[in-house]
């Protein structure tokens, strides 16, 4: 069975490398080309590429795949597997495959279709989520399910939950492998009712402090790593990377610092309550612990945070 692999970001790395080190043919694996990073704009290859040609694996970047499926047949793939590749595939890559295409994706689908199902799971309060090997279709995450697996999110960022949800893909992909492999498998249809979510963007980030302290929380980790959670300290930006919630039943304006020292941390009034920020950052410097932070008295009790 000759594998294309299509992914992109970190999160595609651990299927690919558990793939190829079960001793699977993957013949090509393709990725979005390679974009500028950082405030030099280095054009810098995905992490998928740059892993997959220490391998040896030949490396296909089409600008857009539908007008390159001559080249991507080439390849003499039987079957390609998806994992957050980026770019929408029409019919004639789907037919492209003798085998089909089969997406790794991970939400418990037909919850969290789209483009940001982890950040969604956190923003939510989901206690639990997992991963859906699906068979492609023209529709956004509507095909049917080939395996499911899940695991609790726990209090995790949702940096921290894609890394353990990318494992948990690499593991789900070892089970279906065999599976379409063999031909002896029955697919299903998504039970359910869909669920569907946007890109987010850095104007989602920001946070209301009219809200409750477990919404504040459950933002403040859903945008770890990025786009990252922020607030405005007068006119500064103040990013916030980590935070708990705190009883507290002052009457004091939502967004009000209460606590400002190193000892007590950096403390927020909230709806109904208080957040605790704990690691936070002031754009143009560095993350820090808040304890540190606090050394330097850069935000002070009584000053409202917005």
């Amino acid at each position: 069975m000759k594998i294309v692999f299509a992914g992109t970001p970190e999160f595609a790395l651990a299927p690919l490398q558990a793939i190829v080190k079960a001793g699977y043919n993957v013949v090509c694996v393709v990725t979005q080309t390679d974009k500028p990073q950082g405030r030099k704009g280095v054009l810098t290859p995905p992490p998928v590429k740059a892993w997959a040609e220490t391998q040896g694996i030949p490396v296909f970047q089409p600008t857009k795949i539908r007008d390159e499926v001559a080249t991507l047949r080439s390849f003499g793939g039987d079957v390609m597997i998806t994992c957050a590749y980026g770019q929408i595939l029409t019919q004639d890559v789907l037919d492209s495959f003798p085998m089909g295409v089969y997406n790794i994706h991970a939400s418990l689908l037909p919850k969290y279709r789209g483009a940001s199902p982890i950040q969604q799971a956190v923003l939510d309060g989901e206690r639990e989520t997992g991963v859906t090997v699906m068979k492609t279709e023209l529709g956004i995450d509507s095909g049917d399910v080939l395996l499911q697996k899940s695991l609790e999110v726990g209090n995790d960022t949702a940096g921290e939950l894609a890394a353990r949800l990318s494992v948990l893909g690499g593991e789900s992909i070892l089970e279906a492998l065999p599976l379409l492999e063999s031909g002896r498998f029955t697919l299903r249809a998504q039970e359910g009712e869909p669920t569907h979510v946007k890109k987010i963007k850095r104007e989602d980030a920001r946070v209301d402090f009219s809200k409750s302290g477990e919404e504040i929380v459950r933002l403040v980790r859903g945008m770890n790593p990025s786009p990252v959670a922020f607030c405005y300290a007068g006119e500064q930006v103040l990013n916030l990377f980590n935070a708990e919630t705190v009883a507290y039943d002052g009457e004091e304006e939502n967004g009000t610092v209460l606590t400002d020292s190193p000892k007590q941390g950096l403390t927020v009034k909230c709806l109904g309550g208080a957040v605790k920020l704990t690691e936070v950052q002031l754009a143009g410097g560095k993350r820090m612990k808040a304890s540190d932070f606090l050394n330097g008295r850069k935000v002070v009790k009584g000053q409202k945070l917005s």
